[in-house]
């Protein structure tokens, strides 16, 4: 089991403008930050919607806690 504390941390760091969901944009931008410049907005959109529980095309925290405890 992951960490909370570490975990929230983790995903605001991702949710650059702080409105509490990780898009697509974020998300790739994230990667490209931590060096992987291979990812693209298209397999980013597919990384979130596997991960998306509601479908709303968004994470929620709630979200990035449930799939960092598979």
């Amino acid at each position: 089991m992951a960490d909370i504390e570490e975990a929230r941390k983790q995903f605001q760091r991702i949710d650059a403008d702080g409105d509490g969901f990780i898009t697509a944009v974020e998300f790739k931008s994230a990667l490209a930050q931590e060096g992987d410049w291979n990812v693209t907005e298209t397999v980013a959109e597919a990384i979130i919607k596997s991960r998306d529980l509601n479908g709303d095309k968004v994470l929620s925290f709630d979200e990035f806690w449930a799939y960092l405890n598979k």
